[in-house]
């Protein structure tokens, strides 16, 4: 009866993997106008791929060719899902080919921060609007692991699930400062979580600096 029982649950779990694996291939794709572009792979947060469409379609309009990813399909994978699904983007017949191009917002953010950033073989440069950071213990130990260039913005009053707090971020610009390494933090103050959606976080001049800031930082590496 044990026997069964751990079987069933393997079973289970196997199916389990495979959903999530699924779900974490799936992707949606905004064609740059031109019809080619770098590519840029934008990861959502916790709300889902949907919620994100409208800055997707934005970061397409500027030339890119931009795969729209669900943040929650590559929780858990510890970068695999991520990486995996950064080599199929590179393979669209609509993008360039080389290295991409990554933005995050929160949970999708943390994992650009996390994973991405980890890989300059791939990643060419990563922005992460409000990134999950409460895993990070020690930042200096993390940013000493950060090999591809990023800019992360901060709302100073954010205290969303305490996933984002700014004593971290300001951690973090701390050790990237000592250490000479390739992370920019930008922090706004009176900002929340969200601050770039229209809603009771919208903070306008936070998110007109910070699309100005990454505007420019995207065209920077990504050559466009």
């Amino acid at each position: 009866m044990t026997r069964t029982i751990g079987i069933i649950a393997a079973l289970v779990a196997a199916i389990v993997l495979a959903g999530s694996h699924k779900a974490a291939e799936a992707q949606t794709e905004f064609p740059p106008p031109q019809g080619k572009g770098p590519v840029v792979v934008v990861v959502s947060g916790q709300l889902g791929a949907a919620y994100y469409v409208s800055p997707a379609k934005d970061i397409a309009a500027l030339g890119y060719d931009v795969v729209l990813l669900d943040g929650n399909a590559m929780a858990g994978s510890h970068g695999q899902a991520l990486l995996a699904a950064v080599q199929r983007a590179q393979g669209s017949p609509r993008g360039n080919p080389g290295k991409v191009g990554m933005v995050g917002f929160s949970l999708g953010g943390g994992e650009a921060l996390f994973y991405g950033s980890r890989r300059p073989d791939l990643v060419s440069v990563i922005v992460a609007w409000y990134p999950l950071t409460s895993p990070i213990r020690d930042p200096a130990s993390f940013v000493a692991g950060i090999k591809v260039p990023v800019l992360m913005f901060a709302g100073e009053l954010d205290h969303y699930k305490n996933c984002c707090l700014i004593g971290t971020a300001r951690g973090l610009a701390a050790a990237a400062s000592a250490q000479g390494a390739p992370l920019e933090v930008v922090t706004y103050p009176n900002t929340q979580h969200d601050f770039i959606f229209s809603g009771p976080n919208y903070n306008a001049a936070a998110a007109a600096d910070s699309w100005r800031r990454a505007e420019a930082r995207l065209a920077q590496y990504l050559g466009h």
